[in-house]
């Protein structure tokens, strides 16, 4: 993970509520389909791992997706991931929703994202993040980018960044090396 700046610290270390886009954030992008007509996924162990650190060390996290899929609503089940909200057509109003439901101010809050669907809610939020490959205009708007692409861990370095600027991570690696933390969420 590269050196966080002080006032990445300042602004991460606020964070109560982390929303993340899926494809092209904690997938690759590619759509892959069977004869079927079936849409195929794949996800990174270790953002699973991220998601989880961020809730046990008390950050909320979402899933917002434009797209629905029974495939990103069994691993956001397998992951514990409660705050779930599949074919949503504006992230923005979700995200606001959400941390008004949360009592939340926008400063509190994160949104990644990769493409211009992502933009209003990053631009809403208090830390708009985005992965390495997002699209040009996506990384212009960011203040701060994950050092890997879309589906490649990106969740997990988010997870590292913010609980990093919350001096927390260490605490949190320890209790993931725990027997329970890969207990059933």
């Amino acid at each position: 993970m590269s050196a966080l700046t002080r006032s990445q610290i300042e602004s991460m270390a606020a964070i109560r509520l982390v929303a993340f886009d899926v494809d092209g954030v904690l997938t690759n992008g590619q759509l892959l389909y069977t004869a079927e007509g079936e849409t195929i996924k794949a996800f990174h162990v270790r953002d699973g791992v991220g998601l989880k650190l961020l809730q046990d060390m008390g950050v909320e996290v979402a899933v917002i997706s434009a797209k629905r899929s029974a495939m990103v609503a069994a691993r956001m089940r397998d992951l514990g991931i409660r705050r779930y909200y599949p074919g949503t057509r504006d992230k923005r109003q979700c995200l606001a929703s959400l941390a008004k439901e949360l009592g939340l101010a926008a400063e509190q809050c994160a949104f990644v994202g990769d493409d211009m669907v992502d933009i209003p809610a990053m631009t809403w939020c208090g830390v708009a993040m985005a992965p390495a490959d997002a699209y040009e205009r996506v990384l212009s708007i960011a203040d701060w980018v994950s050092s890997v692409a879309g589906g490649q861990g990106v969740a997990r370095s988010v997870a590292d960044a913010i609980l990093s600027a919350k001096g927390i991570l260490e605490q949190a690696y320890h209790q993931a090396t725990s027997a329970h933390f890969e207990r059933d969420r």
